[in-house]
């Protein structure tokens, strides 16, 4: 038993370490020259044991991407006003577009990885639900407080073109220089102007 709980706490951690050495290097390198040996080095694992958890690069983008989703997924679902509930519509969707720009920025690198992952081929892909499913949740709550808000506009393109500004080069470019305060009073004020009657 004690073994068993041991080669858990080794798994987790070495979980850990291997997606902070991949957000470390993202961080500082573009993700092309991210490659899973550089990594485990960086982790102090073996090059196996990041294949073995994380299956492929583009398993490990994707499970790093959904972390750091998941916990803002959490801050809108039950955290406290105005990023979650409670507040008017306008404000946590503001609060909303502040928060998306600050997790892209931190993981710019990251986002194009797994950019490209996304335009990889169907069967190259091995889930293209659970992929899609940080881009799924953020454009479905930004349509829903942008319905909630003004229930006459087309919630579901205006979601698509605050995203999607997000994804441009010039504007991965910017977060690169570490313009992201800039970016987010920009789509605060496509938002706001969107929401005027």
């Amino acid at each position: 038993m004690a073994a068993g709980r041991r080669e858990r706490a080794d798994a987790t951690r070495n979980r850990r370490a291997i997606l902070e050495a991949t957000e470390s290097l993202l961080a500082e390198h573009p993700p092309e020259q991210v490659s899973m040996e550089r990594i485990a080095a960086a982790a102090g694992v073996g090059k196996g044991t990041v294949f073995h958890r994380f299956g492929n690069r583009a398993g490990l983008m994707r499970e790093l991407m959904l972390e750091r989703a998941h916990a803002l997924r959490e801050s809108v679902t039950e955290g406290p006003p105005p990023l979650g509930p409670g507040a008017p519509p306008r404000q946590r969707l503001l609060a909303f577009l502040d928060a998306v720009v600050d997790v892209v920025g931190r993981n710019k690198g990251l986002l194009a990885a797994l950019g490209q992952a996304a335009t990889a081929p169907r069967d190259a892909q091995k889930d293209s639900s659970e992929q899609h499913s940080v881009y799924g949740f953020w454009h479905g709550h930004i349509s829903a407080l942008i319905t909630e808000e003004r229930p006459d506009l087309d919630a579901e393109v205006l979601a698509h073109i605050l995203l999607g500004a997000l994804q441009n080069g010039p504007i991965v470019h910017l977060l690169g220089q570490g313009e992201g305060r800039r970016l987010a009073m920009s789509l605060r004020l496509l938002a706001t102007g969107a929401l005027e009657e």
